[in-house]
């Protein structure tokens, strides 16, 4: 055999798709197991073609995941962002919707037994240090996939995958206010960085001559509005405690402008030169997040309600993604969202064994 079979699932977590590993699996080496990341996907090739990946950021993702040796955690998940038409794989951030599949996983491979009506599975996120709960449908000791639940950017509807989120703030940059700051003025233009999850970098559209509105092809053809913000986020992983940027996935850059459809804003996010079919999973708590910072440049723009628990919905460019977030005497205590997930193959992704001999 010239080629070398290594067992994974392929799943739908949120809005992203991405292929499941045990850790033990893959090699134990980083860079031979990016090698084989990359052989898996396909990458670099603007098609993907002689991969299973997508050809997209949002469909070239990777999780791979351990049983858990930590106290009160079921399992250990890193997420990889292998990149399209680069070489490379990122471990610089989390993946929100990758996540939603997390606690399937586990039940799928034995790794987490069901317990009773609901299962609760207990998450540590290797990329950040941080955990989460995904609370799954398990009636009669069987995973559902099928229900009633329904997010924009997935078609139909499916079980509800509930994930809470223990305390996020900082995850990457050290602090929700990573350069002290609520506000700052980067290339003349006042920006909010912050990390509720993920590095966000908040710009008001109008402050930059854009709706806020455009479509996302009208944002990817921008190739002015995307130089301005390539400047900007270069100068902003420094501030972010994030360093050299130029070759990571974050931050992300989000446009942000009045919401148009009932939410408490809208935004355009970038990934961090491409804008988003929708938000990302951390990306939407952060921008949620800064909506409830006095200062921020969201303040005066975003529709906030008042209360300790507080429901957003943030406008995206095919629909909303809602994030609640609780707040103890005015600070933000913690976050819980919607998802859902779906196997779709289970099998063997094949690699070379010039890559990898297992």
């Amino acid at each position: 055999m010239s080629q070398t079979r290594i067992p994974c699932l392929l799943m739908r977590g949120g809005t992203s798709k991405g292929t499941y590993f045990l850790a033990d699996d893959l090699p134990k080496d980083p860079q031979v197991r990016d090698a084989v990341l990359l052989a898996a996907m396909g990458s670099p090739d603007a098609r993907q073609i002689d991969g299973v990946g997508g050809a997209d950021s949002l469909t070239s993702k990777v999780a791979i995941i351990r049983r858990s040796s930590r106290p009160g955690i079921d399992v250990d998940y890193l997420f990889a962002q292998v990149v399209v038409d680069e070489p490379r794989v990122d471990y610089g951030q989390n993946c929100g919707n990758i996540l939603a599949g997390v606690g399937p996983f586990a039940l799928e491979r034995g790794l987490v037994e069901p317990r009773g009506e609901l299962t609760r599975v207990r998450i540590f996120m290797e990329n950040t240090g941080q955990t989460a709960t995904a609370v799954l449908r398990t009636p009669g000791g069987e995973l559902r996939y099928d229900g009633d639940a329904r997010i924009d950017g997935v078609p139909g509807t499916a079980a509800p995958v509930i994930v809470e989120f223990d305390d996020i703030a900082g995850s990457s940059c050290g602090a929700l206010l990573p350069s002290g700051r609520v506000r700052d003025v980067l290339d003349g233009v006042e920006v909010t960085l912050i990390d509720n999850g993920m590095p966000v970098v908040l710009l008001r559209a109008a402050d930059l001559g854009r709706s806020g509105y455009e479509s996302r092809q009208q944002l990817d053809a921008d190739s002015e509005l995307k130089a301005r913000l390539e400047s900007i986020r270069l100068k902003a992983g420094e501030l972010m405690n994030l360093g050299d940027v130029r070759e990571r996935t974050v931050p992300k850059m989000t446009l942000i402008a009045a919401p148009v459809a009932g939410g408490a804003v809208s935004s355009r996010s970038f990934i961090p030169h491409k804008c988003h079919a929708s938000i990302g999973v951390f990306g939407a708590v952060s921008v949620a997040s800064a909506c409830l910072l006095p200062g921020s440049v969201a303040d005066g723009l975003a529709a906030v309600a008042e209360g300790s628990d507080v429901r957003l919905s943030v406008e995206h460019p095919t629909g909303e993604f809602t994030v609640q977030l609780k707040l103890d005497n005015g600070a933000l205590a913690g976050c819980g969202l919607l998802r859902t997930a779906r196997l779709l193959f289970d099998g063997m992704v094949c690699v070379p064994r010039s890559v990898w001999a297992g």
